[in-house]
């Protein structure tokens, strides 16, 4: 990233901390008691991350194997880190789709394939969330404010993935041979990055046809896998907040991390710039004491973020490392045909 990138994402991150930094002194100078987040909790929570990361990347795993692209499932693991902590630095979670983009080209996927595998991927989130929504609308129908709010939001972000499906496959159909288009001109693709977009682009149309024909059994194990990592994700803020205050209501510790987790990812600050803490804030004000607002916040931004940061680095870490190590072999072998070849007596 250029350094006024690393500048605005220091300072988003700094506004973050200040924010919770500064919720939590309100919450713990408060009289009163002050509960501690016991072990359990904290192994609990950590094991639901674990579990969701894991059946994030089976769901991966499972929707290339319904579209028949062999796809590793250590390879999987790697594409959800690695967008993890794309999608945690850069604004309104705008890097996540080229960081696991990245990892697939980096082990080898067609470029074709790894555009399918991704938007398989947003498909099957879109139906695991409405029909997570659907579920959460009858069991807790009671919760009027938060539940219009949950389904607005959701509803948006079905329409953002079938419009940018639509667009893809209109592109593919539309503009897959032939000169470029005047808006893609003006964008500043010139007839070389064109001709690239038009093989990418035939490459879709081809993949897109598969998608028709997707194996439904990997599909639908794809989609439970995708209905748990949901689930487990919203489970960490119930294990935190009744480990600390048993009495709180199950309902408003579900919905409303949801509406923070999907709807945070609108904030065009990276990490959401304070954004989520306010909301958190606002949400749980008077339900929860100041002590056990101000911790459940503190460990579940934890728990929900920053533990994603620093995996997702050590991962993309590795990525980038073993992406070097490739280049330089290649540069070597490169550098060792052309001594070859200028060695006297060689053809």
């Amino acid at each position: 990233m250029s350094r006024r990138r690393w500048i605005i994402l220091l300072l988003s991150f700094a506004a973050t901390t200040g924010i919770t930094g500064y919720f939590l002194r309100d919450g713990f100078s408060r009289p009163g008691p002050h509960p501690l987040l016991p072990l359990w909790a904290h192994g609990a929570a950590l094991l639901a991350v674990l579990l969701e990361i894991g059946t994030r990347a089976v769901k991966i795993h499972w929707a290339a194997a319904s579209l028949r692209i062999p796809l590793r499932f250590g390879t999987s693991l790697r594409v959800c880190l690695g967008g993890d902590f794309a999608a945690s630095i850069t604004p309104a979670r705008s890097g996540a789709e080229p960081a696991r983009f990245l990892v697939l080209a980096e082990a080898g996927v067609a470029p074709a394939s790894s555009l399918l595998i991704l938007f398989a991927e947003l498909l099957l989130e879109t139906w695991s969330l409405v029909a997570l929504c659907a579920v959460f609308l009858v069991v807790f129908r009671g919760e009027g404010g938060v539940l219009g709010l949950m389904t607005t939001m959701i509803g948006a972000y079905a329409i953002l993935v079938v419009v940018a499906g639509v667009g893809a496959y209109s592109l593919a159909q539309r503009h897959a041979r032939g000169p470029s288009p005047s808006w893609a001109t003006a964008i500043g693709l010139h007839a070389g990055r064109w001709r690239a977009v038009q093989r990418a682009l035939r490459a879709l149309r081809t993949n897109l046809a598969a998608l028709r024909h997707a194996r439904i059994g990997p599909m639908i194990a794809a989609f439970v896998a995708s209905l748990l990592h949901i689930g487990l994700r919203l489970s960490i803020l119930p294990i935190i907040a009744l480990a600390l205050d048993p009495t709180l209501p199950l309902s408003s510790l579900v919905l409303w991390p949801l509406v923070f987790l999907y709807g945070g990812a609108i904030a065009p600050a990276p990490g959401g710039g304070g954004a989520v803490e306010f909301g958190y804030q606002l949400a749980y004000n008077g339900m929860m004491a100041p002590a056990v607002l101000a911790g459940s916040l503190l460990w579940w931004r934890f728990y929900t973020f920053y533990l994603y940061i620093l995996l997702g680095g050590v991962s993309v870490g590795r990525t980038v490392l073993r992406a070097r190590r490739t280049q330089q072999h290649g540069r070597l072998h490169e550098r060792a045909a052309r001594q070859t070849a200028n060695k006297p007596g060689t053809d």
